[in-house]
């Protein structure tokens, strides 16, 4: 297991060991530098841009006071990105070790809303977000023994005929476990704790332990119940400040550690989590080491306008009658729904209790994937994802909807599809650049891509010229190009995505023309001089232009007639004056460089 820098949260002492970047800041190893920030804007909404996490969600409670979280596109270097936070009065204070995302302190008394609505006007960005603060998913209710209904009703036991969740760990991102309780010791293994950055992961809310439990409770002990996957291990994360609260920064945070240490599945059980960007990213990482994210879908008791993503397993909660639980969200995020009404577990002191909250839906789901991994350990995450969703139990409305998602799990019928299913990709992702579309680019340009696959895309790459420029291995995928290594002229862009199996989808091309250069080309010479009379025999016209670049093109054209052209910065042509008529003749040259500015001359011949 590798051991993190140590750093307490707590002290005003930035120091910690971390691995030095290039400007600006530096390489995070594991803790964010500002996590003791208090929470701004408690109790308010604030406007969100399209395509990053809405701050009027339901399950946030605000955000970290001076700071933001921002992922710059792949391909932008380090001082265009201090550049842009410059404009702001803003500077990084590091990147996750993992994954290009920084951590951006504002300057005192800054509006963190605006300032994020600023720099998303810059297109250098694939998303800059607040550092949203969000509160555990729970609700507790009458402590003492119950039956444990759930278990029936997601037909565990016959599940438990198959698999029991032995060979996976179950990553319990949360407030800490009470390691002493006896339904709960002989499973645990070492964790981390990321509020204060040490090994200690205790017990400091409950919310923790109540949610190991339900996941990974021990079984045939002759004490208390049984968790879904009785026979996972559970690795304490602690992401929690003593009041519960969590940090969108330190949860991702905690998903990288986790997922190079062991786990396999990660429970997330806080409201906010699936529509998050930097958890996304995180949960995306897990994902490539074989690992599987599930989380909460929250307790507002109404819709959340978050949208689908295929990073983080969303559960809604369901009760004894498979009716949606008064409390539980709803919206198009929803993926699945599972048991959330008198949950019994297990409490923090070796007691016991009951329990309602989608924070107790998202481990019995969580659970199910362990035991669908411990059947088959070779499911890839998209193939859980098929599986879960296809055996789940339709409710509501045929089909999927935004209360049940596909339905409420089923955990036998999945261990069962789970136990057969054989992975098979042979199907390359698609891909399409959907900005630019063409035309004239100048500076840094953002190129945008549309990409999917049925299973998942892993890395997407760009290319101009038929050469690789920039390769982006974080979703979402999006590039910058920066065009001032390029002379003026017309460019293809083409990008391909990949999917795990190594099946590469291309896009089809897009022509574009840099245009960085605005200064036209100079006419140096052109001869005959203006005004001169010419005599009925052969004359040479000759012409010649200079660029602070290059000239590109160069003609002559006697009166409107185009008679020569030369790709370069000269061009001469031999006139036969004896079949023009007499009088006035116009000459004139013109240039041309690799941007299209372009620069004439003319003069007038008298025959």
């Amino acid at each position: 297991m590798s051991h993190p820098c140590q750093f307490s949260v707590r002290s005003s002492d930035t120091r910690c060991c971390y691995r030095t970047g290039s400007v600006p800041g530096y390489t995070l190893s594991l803790a964010l530098v500002a996590a003791l920030s208090g929470y701004a804007g408690l109790g308010h909404a604030a406007t969100a841009n399209a395509g990053s996490t809405p701050v009027t969600s339901k399950s946030t409670l605000g955000w970290a006071k001076g700071r933001l979280l921002v992922a710059p596109r792949a391909g932008l270097s380090d001082q265009e990105l201090e550049k842009a936070l410059k404009s702001q009065n803003a500077r990084s204070k590091g990147r996750f070790k993992h994954a290009n995302i920084h951590v951006i302190e504002l300057p005192a008394g800054a509006d963190e809303v605006a300032v994020m609505n600023e720099l998303r006007k810059s297109r250098k960005f694939k998303y800059v977000e607040l550092d949203m603060a969000m509160a555990a998913s729970a609700i507790v209710n009458d402590p003492g023994f119950s039956q444990s209904w759930e278990l029936t009703k997601i037909q565990s036991p016959a599940a438990w005929d198959s698999a029991n969740g032995s060979g996976v760990t179950i990553a319990i991102l949360d407030s800490g476990i009470d390691s002493s309780h006896p339904d709960l010791a002989p499973n645990l293994v070492p964790g981390w704790n990321f509020y204060d950055n040490n090994s200690n992961t205790a017990e400091t809310f409950g919310h923790g332990t109540y949610v190991a439990g339900v996941a990974a409770m021990v079984a045939n002990n002759s004490k208390g119940g049984a968790g879904v996957a009785y026979g996972a291990k559970i690795m304490p994360v602690r992401i929690a400040s003593p009041d519960g609260y969590a940090y969108a920064s330190t949860m991702s945070q905690a998903l990288y550690w986790a997922a190079d240490n062991g786990a396999r599945v990660a429970n997330i059980s806080y409201g906010g989590v699936p529509g998050n960007s930097t958890v996304q990213s995180a949960a995306q990482y897990m994902r490539s080491k074989g690992g599987y994210v599930v989380a909460a879908a929250g307790n507002s008791g109404g819709l959340e306008n978050v949208a689908a993503n295929d990073s983080i397993l969303a559960v809604s909660a369901t009760d004894q009658n498979d009716a949606r639980a008064s409390f539980s969200s709803y919206g198009p995020y929803v993926d699945v729904a599972a048991p959330g009404v008198d949950i019994y577990s297990v409490v923090p002191g070796g007691t016991y209790g009951t329990f309602w909250g989608t924070s107790f839906s998202s481990p019995i789901a969580a659970a199910t994937v362990a035991l669908m991994m411990s059947a088959n350990p070779k499911l890839a995450a998209a193939d859980i994802d098929k599986i879960i969703k296809s055996t789940a139990t339709d409710l509501g409305a045929p089909g999927f909807d935004q209360y049940f998602g596909y339905g409420r799990i089923d955990a036998a019928k999945a261990v069962a599809a789970a136990r057969t299913y054989v992975a098979t990709d042979t199907q390359a992702p698609s891909i399409g650049i959907t900005s630019p579309t063409g035309g004239k680019v100048v500076g840094i340009v953002a190129v945008d891509v549309n990409y999917s696959d049925n299973v998942g895309a892993t890395r997407a790459e760009l290319y101009v010229n038929g050469n690789k420029v920039v390769s982006d291995d974080t979703g979402p995928f999006a590039f910058a190009w920066d065009t001032a290594a390029y002379a003026d002229g017309s460019y293809t862009l083409v990008a391909k995505a990949y999917d795990a199996a190594g099946n590469v989808g291309t896009s089809a091309s897009v022509a574009v023309t840099i245009g960085n250069d605005t200064i036209a080309p100079v006419i140096g010479s052109l001869t005959p001089a203006n005004g001169v009379t010419v005599s009925p025999s052969k004359q040479t016209i000759s012409a010649s232009a200079s660029d602070n670049q290059k000239v590109a093109k160069i003609s002559l054209t006697i009166d409107g007639k185009e008679v020569s052209i030369a790709y370069g910065g000269s061009v001469s042509y031999g006139w036969n004056t004896r079949k023009e008529a007499k009088g006035a003749h116009t000459i004139t040259v013109r240039a041309w460089d690799a941007a299209g500015n372009t620069a004439s001359k003319a003069v007038t011949v008298y025959k």
